[in-house]
């Protein structure tokens, strides 16, 4: 065996024995939420959460959120994974809300979102008020009884200190996946913030971040039988991104009253046009959830007749809000330089061109090439091959941004590349693709692929 054969064996060994001490490390610690003993989440993420870079997509500022009556907020620190910052946030709201939302689709979902379903699905109306409550830094996810124990646990507690039926408690949880919540810290934690006061929009949605960069809000309004509703909105998110309702943690609240049937349609139909059509790394989480929480506390009369103008003008609102707070995920992506949007057209029907618009905004190829400023629309052509919609090679044409690159089934006569290179160097592109075949119609949104999602995720547990 060769002197680097040795080096190379021997850095094994070390990167084998650090793991086994992780393990060792985790197998020895404290009682867990539900009962047991189980690892501690690694600590380390902590520190490289402060030392990250905001994201060069970031909006400038977070945005000034109104308060929303009949929804309050708190936050505390349990130390659950984070060091020297608030990890857990809870949302009381008044007596008389309804609440709706849409969670992941994902096979191996966490013991909160399913409890969060079956309470949703049953229509979650709450005459004797309703909360939210939420840790990150540690998703609960894969942690089989222990898992389903806590989310009652951290219910029945939520009920006995804010008064409000433990079936109308939804909790999420965001973090690493597979490592049982620590009780100790979980219920100080959750002791604290239910005796905390009442804290900020800003707060709010800092507390729920994990690899977050900025914290993101939202905000709309509109005008219901000439009085005014308001509209507002956190989220967290920036890796393991992909639709399939949904793949972050999102919290939106409006003082308007609706019914919680009808408040699920405006919700779901919202999000297929807005959480469902966002991607960073084509990974479904299994923990996450948008839930929309109506308060009823408004001027305005109840939205009953889901045709009137002041109902259409609500779910637009909602649409804005969900989609400015998916358009945030995108910028915040995991190590992401560039916001794109794939735009579609020509598709024998819209699921073909959702189809086409995912597999482009998926594809790694694709991704790396835009991280790169190249201007490769061969990647693109082959993203639409594989796509698995129906396509003609002979009718295909895609853009870059104003410039057309591709059409009839070849290169555009008038292609220039030097000036398709520079287009690239922007922050923010557009990818048009046009199938010749039909009407259908979709975009969605993504970022690029750098090395930084490389080590923002090889890191991440470590």
């Amino acid at each position: 065996m060769g002197k680097t054969d040795w080096k190379t064996e021997a850095k094994a060994l070390k990167a084998k024995l650090s793991r086994a001490k992780r393990r060792l490390r985790e197998a020895l610690g404290g009682e867990v939420m539900g009962g047991g003993a189980d690892a501690q989440p690694p600590a380390a993420g902590a520190a490289k959460k402060a030392a990250t870079a905001v994201s060069p997509l970031a909006p400038a500022s977070f945005p000034d959120l109104p308060e929303i009556a009949g929804a309050r907020f708190a936050v505390a620190a349990a130390g659950v994974r984070y060091a020297g910052r608030t990890d857990v946030m809870v949302a009381t709201l008044a007596p008389g809300s309804t609440v709706a939302g849409v969670f992941t689709r994902s096979a191996t979902r966490a013991a909160s979102v399913l409890d969060a379903q079956a309470k949703i699905g049953r229509g979650l109306s709450a005459p004797e008020g309703a909360a939210i409550v939420v840790n990150s830094g540690n998703s609960n996810a894969f942690t089989g009884r222990a898992g389903v124990v806590s989310v009652a646990e951290i219910c029945a507690a939520a009920e006995a200190a804010l008064g409000v039926p433990a079936a109308a408690v939804l909790t999420s949880s965001t973090g690493v996946i597979g490592v049982p919540l620590p009780k100790d810290r979980a219920r100080a934690g959750l002791d604290a913030a239910f005796a905390a006061a009442e804290c900020s929009w800003r707060d709010a949605a800092d507390t729920i971040g994990t690899t977050d960069t900025f914290a993101k809000g939202a905000m709309a309004r509109a005008v219901v039988d000439g009085k005014t509703v308001t509209l507002c909105g956190i989220i967290k998110g920036s890796g393991m991104i992909a639709p399939d309702m949904a793949t972050m943690l999102g919290y939106i609240f409006t003082d308007a009253a609706i019914a919680a049937p009808a408040l699920q349609k405006i919700v779901a139909r919202a999000a297929d046009r807005s959480f469902n059509c966002i991607t960073v790394d084509g990974d479904t989480s299994t923990s996450d959830a948008v839930i929309v929480a109506a308060t009823g506390r408004s001027a305005a009369a109840p939205l009953q007749d889901m045709r009137s103008v002041g109902a259409r003008a609500f779910a637009d609102a909602l649409g804005q809000v969900m989609r400015d707070l998916a358009w945030q995920v995108v910028r915040d992506g995991e190590g992401a330089t560039k916001f794109v949007e794939v735009a579609v057209t020509g598709a024998t029907d819209d699921a073909d061109a959702h189809r086409v618009a995912m597999a482009i905004a998926n594809s790694p190829l694709v991704k790396t090439a835009i991280a790169g400023q190249d201007a490769n629309w061969g990647r693109v052509v082959m993203a639409v091959g594989k796509s698995g919609a129906a396509a003609d090679r002979d009718r295909l044409a895609i853009r870059f941004g104003p410039h057309v690159v591709a059409e009839n089934g070849a290169r555009a006569p008038g292609y220039d590349e030097a000036a398709v290179s520079a287009y690239m160097t922007g922050q923010e592109l557009v990818i048009g693709v046009d199938l010749g075949l039909g009407r259908g119609a979709r975009t969605v949104w993504t970022c690029d692929l750098t090395h930084g999602y490389i080590s923002i995720n090889g890191d991440y547990r470590s």
